[in-house]
């Protein structure tokens, strides 16, 4: 901290308490401002005005000064908000005012707020040529209810709901949420109690979980009970390390206005309001007239759910004057003039009747619950995924079981767990099965991995698509115009079981394709013919060998020269290749060893696929080092970037410009102006055929 002190030229200060100087008074409250600022900025308004450099850098001076002077600490300093743990557990807190329960609306449809609307307007006594009752439209969190109690503007108390008359105190891990405003300002009433919803933003949720597994410990279902589970911790410091967030939507008890405090007409003012004291309200809150905008409220929120940062699960309908919310009262334990109108439910129970392995484009086989047909979120579920072994074994499921099944917007439902009850019968755990159930290949995990793995490669059908636009990719074999929508009518025609099926295309195939022409075709089969003319680390590349990319398809093929040496090699051969280890080795060497893979590699070569050959260190190695080379136009048979990965395996440089100090310039069709400079320059200029046969030539030295 002696740095910070420096600033205020504290550093030869006691830390003992001592009498702090007006000037360090000042600074310690101006820095608390800035730092509440801040936060207000970054939390309630989600527009940050300086970097997070910049208030961690405030925030230590600030710990530095409240150091040297502990006297000057205050429970609404920025720097007290973990208080530590409670020790005899969460006292029970009485609500000054009930936290009511809403009633629901269970029919999910249109017809649902247009029941709340023609209910209010009953009880209201209007007619039809009475003008639309004005709502407030808000979404329904998948949190946890809290009520926030501020005396002279500071956080005092914070308790869950509990049973609406009586809660749990949770203030010390309350106080962790960095978008609750320990001190409110001078603006807010004496009393003000604050109601709203704990929550924990989706991808919090997923980090959470992450960091759980990394732990070995239990993973949360879903993020309310993680929210939950956060705000009864006893100890802050846990809650402190689980990020919460929090919108306010109401309030308790406050001052009555005739005392000092606020006066509101419409429910909208009141959130308003609570935006200018520091708490954050949801974007989506919407002022809605009548029935017809509160069913388009529902619906346009329903559409933007599965992309909302955080969990929602219905919206929430007010009748926005509070003088008519005073007209219509209450009923038992619930407010006539509000309703939560949900959506179709995300989780639902149901049995699991079977399980079954799906291979995918990377062959990695993913475990499929087979469901009793179950309606989730709007949507008829039979099938959910198990996502592997692991999570199987974690979740403890087994067939017959009765199971929780969730689906959010577009992502693929999935069991979350079973329901705990005894089983009739023994039940066998599920097991991977060891060969694929597609091409019956060898199914193996990686140490240190979750995932099974069919080894087909080439020749599993389920990884076609993915293996064969991976083969024709820029930098692998370059077959340009071979793109994912070809790909699909390629494969889904059934005229490509295995790559070497793509040099037997002919015009008649390609031309019968939607949205391909004779021309489009012959531009087609040009490029599949360029692609032939290729090297042997992009081939090595080309084939997809799992933790093979292009460095390491380089070494290989720098290393063994030739195919058939890579074919010939060992385990133990291949991990004298450099940044070759265990594991590459083994999915090399695996892939290599699996007769259907062994034949693909030579379909490949009898339909012409070819590049300069040598035993050990490949001849052309060294054939044109030191030399500077320039590409112009478009060559017959290579394309531009195997042209390149040519000549650079030669030894050469390949410029992009023409100079005195250029070697030689090989040029094609419609070459230009690189073309002219070599010509005006005396520069030698190269085809595709003399450039090919100067590969083939002895090593030359550099002019």
């Amino acid at each position: 901290m002696t740095a910070n002190l420096d600033l205020f030229g504290l550093e030869n200060q006691s830390i003992k308490a001592q009498e702090a100087p007006k000037s360090v008074v000042d600074k310690v409250q101006t820095l608390r401002q800035q730092l509440l600022q801040w936060a207000h900025e970054y939390y309630v308004l989600d527009a940050p005005s300086v970097p997070d450099g910049e208030y961690d850098r405030v925030f230590q001076q600030l710990q530095a000064l409240e150091e040297v002077y502990p006297q000057l600490i205050t429970p609404e300093s920025p720097t007290q908000r973990v208080i530590g743990a409670v020790r005899d557990g969460l006292a029970p807190v009485r609500h000054a005012v009930p936290m009511l329960s809403i009633r629901t609306e269970t029919d999910t449809t249109a017809a649902g707020a247009q029941a709340f609307d023609a209910r209010m307007r009953r009880e209201l006594g209007l007619t039809e040529s009475d003008p639309p009752i004005e709502y407030v439209a808000e979404p329904k969190f998948d949190g946890l209810a809290m009520s926030l109690r501020y005396e002279a503007g500071r956080l005092v108390q914070a308790a869950t709901r509990g049973d609406g008359e009586v809660g749990e105190d949770v203030t010390h891990n309350i106080r962790t949420i960095r978008q609750i405003p320990l001190q409110l300002p001078a603006s807010a009433p004496p009393v003000l109690e604050v109601r709203g919803e704990v929550y924990m933003r989706r991808a919090d949720f997923e980090r959470l979980n992450a960091q759980q597994e990394a732990a070995g410990a239990k993973r949360f279902a879903n993020p309310r009970n993680a929210a939950a589970g956060s705000v009864r911790q006893l100890d802050s410091h846990i809650a402190m390390q689980r990020p919460l967030s929090f919108f306010a939507y109401g309030i308790g008890a406050v001052t009555p206005p005739a005392q000092g405090g606020p006066q509101f007409a419409t429910h909208y003012a009141l959130l308003q309001q609570l935006k200018n004291w520091g708490f954050p309200v949801a974007g989506q809150v919407s002022i809605a007239q009548g029935a017809i905008e509160l069913v388009a409220f529902h619906e346009r929120l329903g559409q933007e759910r599965s992309r909302l940062p955080y969990e929602i699960d219905g919206v929430v309908y007010k009748v926005n004057a509070l003088a008519l919310q005073q007209q219509l009262g209450f009923i038992t334990r619930e407010p006539r003039w509000a309703v939560a109108h949900k959506y179709p439910a995300q989780e639902m129970p149901t049995v699991l009747l079977g399980m079954d392995v799906q291979v995918g484009r990377t062959g990695k086989l993913t475990p499929v619950a087979r469901l009793e047909p179950v309606s989730v979120g709007g949507v008829t579920v039979t099938n959910a995924t198990l996502h592997n072994l692991f999570e199987i074994r974690k979740k403890g499921v087994r067939v017959g079981d009765t199971v929780i099944v969730r689906r959010a917007g577009d992502v693929i439902p999935e069991v979350v767990g079973r329901i705990v009850q005894p089983r009739p019968a023994y039940v066998p755990n599920f097991r991977m099965p060891a060969h694929c159930p597609i091409c019956a290949s060898v199914v193996e995990r990686e140490k240190g991995e979750a995932n099974h793995r069919c080894t087909g490669g080439l020749f599993c059908s389920a990884q076609r698509k993915e293996a064969l636009l991976h083969f024709a990719a820029r930098r692998a074999m370059d077959i340009e115009g071979l793109g994912e929508k070809l790909v699909d009518q390629l494969i889904d025609g059934h005229f490509i079981h295995s790559l070497p099926d793509l040099y037997r295309l002919d015009v008649a195939t390609l031309s019968s394709l939607e949205r391909m022409g004779e021309k489009s075709a012959l531009n087609i089969l040009a490029a599949l013919e360029r692609s032939k003319t290729t090297t042997l680390a992009r081939f090595i590349f080309a084939l997809g060998i799992r933790h093979v990319g292009e460095a390491t398809a380089k070494e290989l093929a720098r290393h063994f020269g030739d195919l058939d040496a890579l074919l010939a090699a060992s385990e133990d051969d291949l991990l004298h290749v450099p940044d070759v280890g265990p594991i590459v080795a083994h999915s090399i060497h695996r892939f290599l060893a699996e007769p259907h893979n062994r034949q693909v590699l030579a379909d490949l070569q009898a339909a012409g696929v070819h590049w300069p050959q040598g035993p050990g260190q490949p001849q052309h190695t060294q054939a044109l080092a030191g030399l500077t080379v320039v590409i112009t136009g478009t060559l017959p048979t290579l394309g531009r970037d195997a042209a390149k990965a040519l000549l650079e395996a030669a030894g050469a440089k390949v410029a992009g410009s023409v100079s005195k100090k250029t070697s030689f310039v090989v040029a094609g069709a419609d070459a230009g102006s690189k073309l002219a400079k070599a010509q005006e320059l005396g520069v030698p200029v190269l085809d595709e055929a003399a450039m090919l046969a100067r590969l083939q030539a002895p090593a030359a030295p550099a002019p």
